[in-house]
């Protein structure tokens, strides 16, 4: 007998068989990519595939099999399955494979979950925000130009924390920005993002209540970045026998619906994917909006009213005389254009800034002046943005403009 737990959570979905003694059999972690349908099939595909070659089984087994995640309740909609609440199927799996735990503390990537077990079991979850969560620390790499293992890796040599703001992505841009135009280290930078999300998940979701006793970490950020668990660490000055990261930390939550799952009728699996596949074929009863384009014609219509909207063209080759420059430092990307009096475009730059504008723009003022040489005059210049400060002091622009 084989018992199946799936998690779909908002950005992956996990898939857990335990045995008759609770030992994983089969597991699988993998991000959908916002397509949660074709990711099930994949995974539930691959899971029959794999029991039914161990089992030595002709045909697809007959399982138990209960869902859980902040998509779970579609899922199980679609598949006929009993649906579990999130941090009811982790507290499942921390009480019975972790007894002794006194708090469990699970990131997902949109939400953040504590359990408190003792006397009598308290949970506290925070599903309307994704502040602190995985989808914070990728938006968080994206404006350092790394990717989340880089980001890791960056954190494990920090030498000092910055205060940010972890509630909203935006506030921390706010905050990080001027530390990076101001030359600060990357490695800091990613160290204090980590900080911000423990600050978020401490004070956010305690709520005044201490954490004491062992305490156990979920989730797949607390599973797979090392930066990550220093910061919940040493905040909350654990040692090993009171920070306990367990092994397949990032399915606990399927882990435990699959627990939860002999508690229901046995369902042959082929009937399970063949409901999937017709669920996937299905989408006449889902509710969408009007698309804005009811041609190919229409589109095209409209790319060339708005292509047509655009300042004169000048030949920037043989032009000569005056021209004005603007910058556009934002927080993510630098903007820069060259025009002549009339508004006609010269030169023009748009990318990445990459956590370093002042860089940028310096190679960008030089391409200027070698192309266009002593046939252009900049007779002014301008620069807004998040940088507007630095920028207009590093170059010496005549102005700066919100």
């Amino acid at each position: 007998m084989k018992r199946i737990g799936l998690d779909v959570g908002s950005t992956t979905v996990k898939i857990v068989a335990l045995d008759e003694d609770n030992k994983i059999a089969y597991r699988k972690y993998q991000r959908h990519y916002s397509d949660i349908k074709k990711t099930l099939a994949e995974v539930l595909g691959e899971c029959v595939a794999f029991l039914s070659e161990t089992g030595k089984e002709a045909a697809p087994p007959t399982v138990h099999i209960a869902v859980t995640g902040s998509g779970g309740i579609n899922a199980a909609k679609w598949l006929d399955i009993p649906f579990v609440q999130e941090v009811s199927a982790g507290a499942v799996a921390v009480e019975k494979l972790i007894p002794e735990t006194d708090v469990a503390i699970e990131l997902g990537g949109e939400d953040a979950k504590i359990i408190f077990f003792g006397s009598g079991l308290e949970e506290r979850m925070n599903g309307t925000c994704a502040g602190g969560t995985g989808a914070f620390i990728d938006q968080m790499a994206t404006l350092l130009n790394v990717t989340v293992p880089e980001l890791d890796k960056l954190a494990l040599l920090h030498e000092k924390i910055y205060p940010i703001a972890s509630r909203c992505g935006v506030f921390a841009k706010s905050d990080i920005q001027p530390i990076l135009n101001q030359g600060g280290r990357r490695e800091d930078i990613a160290a204090s993002i980590f900080q911000a999300v423990v600050d978020q998940t401490v004070t956010g979701l305690t709520q005044g209540r201490e954490l004491t006793g062992k305490l156990v970490f979920l989730g797949g950020p607390l599973t797979f970045l090392m930066g990550l668990r220093e910061r919940f660490i040493q905040t909350l000055s654990l040692d090993e026998d009171h920070a306990v990261f367990p092994e397949n930390a990032e399915c606990f939550a399927a882990i435990g619906a699959a627990m939860c799952a002999d508690m229901n009728k046995m369902r042959p699996f082929d009937e399970i994917l063949r409901m999937l596949e017709d669920a996937a074929d299905d989408v006449a009863g889902e509710s969408t909006i009007e698309p804005l384009f009811s041609s190919p014609e229409e589109y095209a219509e409209f790319c060339a009213r708005h292509a047509s909207a655009v300042p004169e063209a000048v030949d920037a080759d043989t032009y000569s005389g005056d021209a004005y420059l603007g910058v556009d430092a934002g927080s993510t990307t630098t903007k820069l254009v060259l025009i002549t009096k009339e508004g006609g475009i010269l030169y023009s730059f748009y990318s990445g800034n990459k956590g370093n504008p002042v860089s940028i723009i310096l190679e960008q003022l030089k391409t200027i002046y070698e192309r266009f040489g002593g046939r252009v005059s900049i007779k002014g210049s301008a620069v807004t943005g998040y940088g507007e400060e630095l920028i207009k002091n590093a170059f010496n622009l005549d102005t700066g403009i919100v």
